[in-house]
């Protein structure tokens, strides 16, 4: 009867674990998502376009884009978060070890990860390519004046080019480096979440086995 009991409350151990992780995960995407956005909107807002200098079209359509989908992405992970996290943190304030399963984290997984993936991974290189893409929009006009101003070539010697150029250098070996830190992380936290539901699966396994054994 003991072991049934531990074996029972290390399933529930487990459970509650899950639970604080759903939770936590909605409350970074939530606070990450509403940032980001709201920055996005401020820099689309806020941009100061030359009227004398002629943006190349490419640019001025990626910018366009690139705000647009950030936003997006980040307002329906703030949706799903905002819908979900209410009803885990009021199951996760009842001190009752029963209650986990009223949660519908384990239901709504899938949901879960998706706006943690949107908030973070996705949401973030496109905020990156947003600041590049603002660095070329701020920085393409500066010493371009005269005949120069009227042109949509960018010219070697321009500092307004060159600052545009450096960003991109910079960001460039970032955005990869941040790639390849992403699909390692999400890779480390798939295997454990594997040998946690092995875990889950295998103490289950055994209380019910003692439970027809008795």
């Amino acid at each position: 009867m003991k072991l049934v009991s531990s074996n029972h409350h290390s399933v529930q151990a487990l459970s509650w674990r899950k639970l604080y992780l759903s939770r936590a995960k909605l409350k970074a995407s939530s606070r990450t998502s509403a940032l980001l956005s709201g920055f996005a909107m401020v820099a689309m807002v806020e941009v100061q376009l030359e009227m004398q200098y002629s943006y190349p079209r490419v640019l001025l359509v990626a910018f366009s884009v690139c705000t647009t989908v950030l936003v997006a992405v980040h307002l329906f992970a703030l949706l799903i978060s905002t819908c979900i996290l209410p009803n885990v943190e009021a199951v996760s304030n009842i001190h009752n070890l029963n209650s986990v399963s009223e949660s519908p984290h384990e239901r709504m997984h899938y949901y879960i990860e998706l706006a943690w993936g949107f908030s973070t991974a996705l949401g973030i290189l496109l905020f990156l390519a947003e600041v590049v893409l603002l660095c070329w929009i701020k920085f393409l006009p500066v010493d371009s004046g005269g005949a120069a101003a009227t042109t949509t070539a960018p010219v070697a010697q321009d500092s307004g080019w060159l600052a545009a150029l450096a960003s991109t250098i910079i960001m460039v070996p970032v955005g990869v480096i941040f790639v390849v830190f992403t699909v390692h992380f999400y890779r480390s936290l798939v295997q454990l979440a594997t040998s946690a539901y092995q875990q889950s699966c295998y103490l289950t396994d055994i209380q019910g086995n003692q439970s027809d054994n008795n």
